[in-house]
């Protein structure tokens, strides 16, 4: 490209690619998109985006263009790539000058500057780094500004290298401008303090920007940039000044207005240090070894004394308390159970832990998390009041708790209790018992402190097993509290339940359980709990089914937000899981307004998912009678399954769930139920971790009604499955030749007609000595199929393998025998021990002589056989085969298991049609034996015997007593 005439063309078809009328702006991106490869392209968009005078928003596109370019074309192995000639302008051209005025469009220079660092720097840009420390000094505010966001970035991308060369290389940058940076971020700071106790704002807000980023330029260095940093005097210079910068900017926070805009980046400064110290003490807990005193000083003293009030905000208090998790919880400062196994370094850190959390500083740590921090605060009581689903919803795992200082707090409070559980049990335990029995409803304040010491029993409850008689407690107090109905008790009465939820799982009587579950009902009709999902014994919940799924439907019925519904589906999922075809009296309600609830979540996939849970509950407890779902499952099936409509990113795993159980439970094939499986083809060509539900689905539509079924889809199944070979795990592949041999085994005779393609390089694969033990076994139990049930489409086998191989019938037969004889030890399971024994059988009797050359081969798989098959009868001292079915009887089923679906009926039906299970392989050999006897007479037959191993022949003799 001519640079002079190519910037107009192109600053033409830039304004263009930024109209708001489609005509032009596609035609106008197709010209971009055609330029990207053309040599001087990114040349002319640096002169656009680098001249001030142009719009905006054409000089910001003209910016994402070179970035993008960057990401294409920028490596020298890259199609397209380009030259060292443009590129050396280019990056010439990039830090001429640091003069940029509108901050979006500086900061994506730095970010394009630093993406072409992370390639050439400092190989092919020896120059960057030097000249953004010259420009960093400048006194033009503008330049030094954007110079220190460059640098920033640069050193943000260098230090996220992870390849031995190239830490290598940021190690020797940061050991050579440490000292610099450290001068750089000393500087602004005196500066911004400075200007702040002179009331300059408007220079202060400035330099604060300037500290903030030279701190997040010393941040990177100081985590990334040193093996060891504990031997830089350099670096724990400046983690320990971390400590007096930190104080310096609360104290300084006191004196900025809340509404000022210097006081968010203050904030977000004081944020920065923080996570200086918390990213040194993940990647370098050693090297923290001599901070951990100070650290634990720092912390505490303004978390849990006096010294934070007036000064701390909610956001460094959760820092400081992760700052205390982190050294309370680090590993490495874990000695071993055998202490000489210790490292002298985890020794030192361990001694200095433990000097630091004596007695009286965990006690006091403990009483001001439960008493201070775990108090429910005047808002979230407001907010219960005037909201309580929203405050529910909030409390229990919002995005924005997440994030809160709640859920710290309870986090520090476990991790403290549980390394310091012998020392703060008796703390707890004194605060519980300093409780008052009965709780005055005018004093708030004592409610509150009751909650909350409740909570931390709740949290601890682990911990506490051996020092709390917690069934007592229940009975004797916890009980009569969920009966208190007074407004202002609200609070103990959700708490209580929480923790009785807390402990179930823990230490609970089973016959304390009634009184809990009648408490629960209760609780329900008052619409007055925060809905727990307990562990119930089934027998003892079954008198409260119907009012319980009575109440748990009115509730989802009757709250508003996504997530409260989710958990109130969640709960009756439960229950209708435990209870399983016990509450078929009681689903109709919930089965008629799951429809309009499914209508409803159109734009809540996480809804959605969580009524496919219930539904797959709901036709595992409905058994065949699920049917009469079928108007509403099918079409949710049909959605969730289909991978052209978007929602099936959420849907999928728990919409093939549903649709297996759905096909499970089915009493029969319908029109409808069959049509569902189009969305199949476009499911297993996906290749997900979902393709093991898949082939489920696929063998219980062939155990469902395999006739319809195959008729339609056997030959697309057939071309899904050639594709699928070709390029599939070893489990993958054996779950493909699982439902080829399920086809067999439900229709013999057409199965190998339809599934013809595959069967070739079954056969190849046995001639071949599959290495794959698992594949091998798959391989011969669908040869002994087709050759025991079909032989007449297994001589057409044979032929056809004979021409393939380019051998003759009985030497590819003999081939066959052979490999087959050496590999059945690769067959574990007795039913396909049985079925090759069963199939080489089938061969005889035989005046063949390759057969008659294998027969000892094929009668050793026949002991072998009867070995895993036959059983001796104490009795009468004879054998018979264990695994015969006679005919189909209805099992019974404990309370523990669940009953048989519709799928294990059919599959035993099926059991008493398969020769493994109706012929008995003891008659099978002996009819065989003798028919080959009469047809060679008793010399040749004699002959024949004598190639098997005696104590082959005598075990086989044995085995046929009294025949």
């Amino acid at each position: 490209m001519d640079l002079n005439s190519a910037s107009t063309i192109v600053l033409r078809v830039l304004t263009q690619a930024t109209s708001q009328d489609t005509a032009v702006l596609k035609p106008a991106e197709e010209q971009l998109k055609q330029w990207e490869t053309q040599p001087g392209f990114y040349s002319v968009l640096l002169n656009i985006f680098t001249n001030h005078t142009l719009d905006v928003n054409v000089r910001w596109l003209a910016v994402l263009y070179f970035k993008n370019g960057i990401d294409r074309y920028w490596r020298r192995v890259a199609p397209h790539a380009l030259s060292e000639e443009e590129k050396t302008t280019l990056r010439a051209g990039l830090i001429t000058n640091f003069n940029e005025p509108v901050n979006q469009i500086a900061t994506q220079i730095s970010v394009l500057i630093a993406k072409v660092a992370r390639v050439d720097c400092p190989r092919q840009w020896p120059e960057l780094i030097p000249t953004l420390l010259e420009s960093v000094k400048v006194q033009d505010d503008l330049r030094q500004h954007r110079a220190l966001l460059t640098f920033y970035h640069v050193t943000k991308t260098l230090a996220s290298k992870r390849l031995a060369a190239d830490r290598k290389l940021f190690y020797d940058l940061a050991s050579g401008i440490y000292s610099f940076a450290c001068s750089l971020w000393n500087h602004h700071t005196d500066t911004f303090l400075q200007q702040v106790c002179t009331g300059d704002e408007a220079a202060a807000t400035n330099s604060l920007e300037r500290t903030l980023l030279s701190l997040k330029v010393l941040r990177k260095l100081t985590v990334h940039g040193f093996v060891e940093p504990h031997w830089s005097v350099e670096v724990m210079g400046f983690l320990h000044a971390v400590f007096e910068r930190l104080k310096q900017f609360l104290e300084c926070s006191r004196s900025i207005r809340a509404e000022n805009i210097c006081r968010d980046r203050l904030e977000k400064t004081i944020i920065l240090f923080t996570k200086v110290l918390l990213d040194f003490l993940d990647q370098h807990p050693f090297s923290f070894t001599p901070l951990i005193q100070r650290s634990l000083e720092f912390a505490v003293s303004y978390v849990f004394t006096e010294a934070g009030e007036g000064i701390v905000f909610e956001r460094f208090i959760v820092q400081c308390m992760n700052l205390i998790k982190m050294i309370v919880k680090n590993y490495a400062y874990k000695p071993s159970k055998n202490i000489e196994d210790s490292s002298p370094e985890t020794l030192e850190a361990h001694k200095i832990k433990t000097a630091f959390f004596t007695y009286p500083t965990l006690m006091e740590i403990c009483r001001r998390l439960v008493t201070h921090y775990f108090l429910l605060t005047k808002e979230e009581l407001m907010m219960w009041e005037e909201d309580p689903e929203g405050f529910t919803v909030e409390e229990t795992g919002g995005d924005s708790w997440k994030y809160s200082l709640r859920p710290c707090t309870e986090v520090l409070f476990i991790d403290i209790f549980h390394e310091y559980n012998q020392t703060l049990t008796p703390v707890l335990l004194e605060m519980v018992h300093s409780l008052p029995g009965s709780t005055n409803m005018e004093d708030t304040s004592a409610i509150l402190i009751k909650d909350a010491v409740y909570n931390a029993v709740g949290l601890a409850a682990y911990e506490l097993f051996d020092s709390v008689d917690f069934d007592q407690w229940f009975k004797n107090q916890l009980l009569a509290e969920l009966q208190v109905s007074h407004n202002r008790y609200k609070p103990i009465r959700r708490r209580v339940i929480w923790l009785i939820g807390q402990w179930i799982s823990v230490k609970f009587k089973s016959d304390l359980r009634p009184m809990l579950y009648e408490a629960i009902r209760n609780l329900l009709q008052d619409q007055d709990l925060v809905v727990n999902d307990f562990e119930f014994r089934t027998d003892q919940f079954l008198p409260y089914l119907e009012s319980m799924f009575t109440l748990l439907f009115q509730l989802l019925q009757e709250v508003t937000q996504c997530d409260t519904k989710m958990h109130v589906l969640h709960v009756l999922s439960c229950v209708i899981e435990r209870v399983n075809m016990q509450i078929r009296p009681y689903v109709g309600c919930l089965v008629q307004y799951l429809p309009l609830l499914w209508k409803q979540s159109e734009e809540h996939n996480m809804l959605r998912c969580a009524i496919l849970t219930t539904l797959i509950h709901l036709v595992q407890g409905l058994g065949a009678d699920s049917k009469n779902l079928y108007p509403f499952l099918l079409p949710v099936i049909q959605l969730s399954t289909d991978v052209s409509q978007p929602p099936h990113v959420y849907l999928l795993e728990d919409g093939l769930e549903l649709w297996l159980v759905t096909l499970e439970n089915s009493p029969c094939l319908t029109p409808e139920l069959l049509r569902v499986f189009q969305n199949m083809s476009a499911l297993l060509e996906l290749s997900s971790e979902n393709l093991k539900n898949c082939f489920k689905i696929i063998n219980a539509y062939i155990f469902l009604s395999s006739s319809e079924f195959l008729q339609m889809y056997a030959a697309d199944l057939c071309r899904s499955f050639c594709e699928l070979l070709k390029d599939i795990t070893t489990e993958g592949q054996v779950q493909v030749l699982k439902v080829v041999e399920n086809v067999l085994k439900v229709n013999p005779i057409l199965g190998p007609q339809m599934f013809q393609p595959l069967l070739p390089s079954i056969f190849r694969g046995i001639i071949d000595g599959e290495r794959y033990p698992v594949v091998m076994s798959t391989y011969l139990g669908i040869m002994g199929r087709v050759l025991l049930q079909n032989a007449s489409f297994f001589s057409l086998l044979l032929s056809q393998m004979a021409r393939e191989f380019g051998q003759e019938l009985d030497q590819i037969l003999g081939n066959m025998i052979e490999m087959w004889v050496d590999r059945m030890d690769n067959i574990t399971q007795p039913e396909r021990r049985k079925l090759s024994a069963l199939a080489l059988l089938s061969l005889l009797p035989s005046l063949n002589s390759v057969i008659q050359d294998k027969f000892c081969g094929i009668i050793s798989i026949s002991v072998e056989g009867l070995h895993d098959v036959m059983t001796e009868d104490p009795e009468t001292g004879t054998y018979k085969d264990c695994m015969l079915i006679s005919h189909f009887e209805e099992p019974k089923v404990t309370e523990d298991e669940e009953p048989p679906t519709e799928q294990d009926k059919r599959k035993k039906m099926l059991a008493l049609k398969d020769p493994v299970h109706t012929v008995s392989l003891q008659q099978f050999i002996y009819e065989k034996l003798k028919a080959q006897q009469e047809l060679l007479g008793e010399q040749g037959f004699q002959a024949l015997m004598e190639t098997v191993d005696t104590e082959i022949v005598a075990q086989l003799q044995e085995f046929l007593q009294g025949f």
